[in-house]
């Protein structure tokens, strides 16, 4: 079994990833924030640097509808030593898919065809894609299969809801299961796998699966891989949740923000986003997340940190 580190923008770029993979259970590929633009910015290019990535295999993703861009971006990528990639179809955000872009150019299966047709026959990397089932219906999902089984992917990563879902309701496992049954494509599950029984209750109904991608479940449980890794017949024994581990954990993530970002504020912003998550793995949280929240500077933030870790517990 493998496992997959998802892209969340503004959570798990390479200072998070540097991070993660230094304390907690490696995942078997990490997959970057989407890269939108023809040619990379200096942010863009930061997160993709090998020197920012060392002893992890890291799949590059892009955001765009327009084949130009997207086999410009490989070529640079190539560049890096990059070889393979991955395409985003699967962003809700309203102003993304405003612009037919991620989940939203599923509404549009031929013109999705053609810029698959083009991209395939001119690049020379290897192509997987991470998926929502369609824009506004499920009906949309069975053409979205007849067209990712034309092409030679490297894999379809499946996040089983519609883009009008958001992240709401439980995943639409009904659709997944057509793609399990008839794609001819290697797949990946993505979606709403927060525990080992939610990962047990997976490969009990989809016994052949092979790979799966974690996004908000790690975030909230670092130790997560490691536990579905325990989980898994094949899988070696998960190391016990360290309260002291990750907050050791959150002192190296705070310091490397600070080191590539100018300001308290900047810095507060990217760590106050992951406690949304993490948060739910202490014991009574609230009072504390409340003055990270209301931190606006790192001393606060530390002090609040500190008090949390001082005074709860892990319930992971």
């Amino acid at each position: 079994m493998q496992f997959y580190l998802a892209p969340m923008e503004g959570l798990t770029g390479y200072v998070y990833r540097n991070a993660y993979h230094k304390y907690f259970p490696a995942a078997d590929r990490y997959f970057t924030p989407f890269i939108t633009n023809k040619k990379m910015s200096s942010r863009e290019r930061n997160d993709i640097l090998p020197e920012h990535n060392e002893g992890m295999t890291v799949i590059p993703q892009i955001l765009t509808n327009q084949a130009e861009d997207f086999l410009s971006l490989t070529k640079e990528l190539r560049e890096y030593g990059y070889d393979t990639v991955n395409l985003n179809l699967g962003c809700p955000s309203g102003t993304v898919v405003a612009k037919r872009r991620g989940s939203g150019l599923l509404a549009w299966p031929n013109t999705l065809d053609a810029f698959l047709d083009e991209i395939f026959s001119s690049c020379d990397c290897r192509i997987s894609i991470k998926t929502r089932l369609g824009t506004t219906d499920t009906d949309e999902w069975e053409d979205l299969l007849t067209v990712y089984d034309k092409y030679p992917l490297e894999e379809l990563i499946i996040h089983p809801r519609i883009q009008k879902d958001f992240y709401k309701y439980t995943p639409r496992m009904e659709c997944y299961r057509t793609a399990y049954e008839t794609s001819r494509c290697s797949l990946c599950y993505n979606g709403d796998i927060f525990s080992p029984d939610d990962f047990q209750n997976l490969c009990r109904e989809f016994p052949d699966t092979e790979k799966v991608m974690l996004g908000r479940g790690v975030l909230q449980n670092p130790w997560l891989i490691g536990m579905l890794r325990s989980a898994d017949p094949a899988g070696s024994e998960a190391s016990a949740p360290d309260k002291e581990l990750l907050h050791a954990f959150c002192e190296d993530l705070c310091a490397g923000y600070a080191r590539v970002i100018s300001g308290d504020k900047n810095v507060l912003f990217k760590l106050k986003a992951l406690w949304i998550y993490l948060g739910m793995s202490f014991t009574n949280p609230q009072k504390y997340l409340k003055k990270i929240k209301k931190a606006n500077r790192l001393a606060e933030y530390e002090e609040a940190v500190d008090a949390l870790f001082r005074e709860q517990e892990l319930i992971l």
